[in-house]
């Protein structure tokens, strides 16, 4: 895992794997969105510790964008998606 930054809404580290690094490049999201997102987007617990954390980027014309995170120790981000859709 290459990139981490603190969580101030979580209280731990967000680690970003390279799989997610490789979707932000390939979906434009800027690491500034991926910050933005973790601290105020929704959080929906998917199953255990996986969940999904997603919003709004008013200014993309690709919208929701949603990352899937493993929340342990520290926040894991495993991917980044646009277009997301809330089930």
């Amino acid at each position: 895992m290459s990139e981490s930054f603190y969580s101030k809404r979580f209280e731990k580290n967000v680690w970003l794997t390279n799989h997610a690094i490789e979707s932000m490049a390939k979906r434009r999201i800027t690491l500034f969105e991926v910050k933005k997102l973790i601290e105020t987007g929704e959080y929906r617990v998917l199953q255990g510790s996986h969940g999904w954390v997603y919003g709004d980027f008013s200014q993309r014309e690709d919208n929701l964008v949603c990352a899937a995170v493993v929340n342990e120790k520290a926040i894991i981000i495993k991917t980044v998606m646009v277009q997301w859709q809330v089930r």
